[in-house]
């Protein structure tokens, strides 16, 4: 069986960051994912899909995205319910997301990003922990972006 989704969206509002009874962190947040066609009256549709993220990859979103911005989630799609105050039963679709990347760079609009992924990475302890790829680097500047000015790179810099 294969349960895995790959969404590029903008985010609706600013994540909202909650924490369980046993001090779990929990960011909800919902991305707006345009349809590859337009409507009849030629306007482009979107989809709205809830995203849900966990422990130190929900404390990440919640610092770092906001709404308006670009993001890629990887995950995959649970299915829960439960009963509502007038003893209905309620069906809630969401992506459980345990990749996010930020996919606008910290200088366009002061947030941060870059591009870079945040990862959840399986835990053996209990505590889920994120990992950034790019966290090698002494700071989170793009390496590109130098306004069209020449790289200068030595033969030592080159793997050939």
């Amino acid at each position: 069986m294969l349960n895995r989704v790959i969404l590029i969206g903008r985010l609706t509002r600013d994540p909202e960051l909650r924490y369980t009874p046993a001090g779990v962190a929990v960011t909800q947040f919902t991305l707006a994912v345009d349809r590859p066609f337009t409507s009849q009256g030629g306007e482009r549709e979107a989809d709205f899909i809830p995203v849900v993220t966990w422990r130190q990859l929900a404390e990440t979103c919640a610092n770092y995205l906001r709404k308006g911005r670009l993001a890629a989630v990887e995950g995959r799609i649970q299915v829960r319910n439960y009963e509502n105050n007038e003893g209905k039963r309620v069906y809630v679709t969401e992506v459980i997301a345990d990749n996010v990347r930020f996919l606008e760079s910290a200088n366009r609009d002061g947030g941060g990003g870059g591009g870079q992924p945040m990862r959840e990475e399986p835990s053996y302890g209990g505590s889920g922990r994120a990992s950034n790829n790019n966290a090698s680097r002494s700071n989170n500047q793009d390496p590109f972006s130098d306004d069209g000015k020449p790289i200068d790179i030595s033969d030592d810099d080159l793997p050939f």
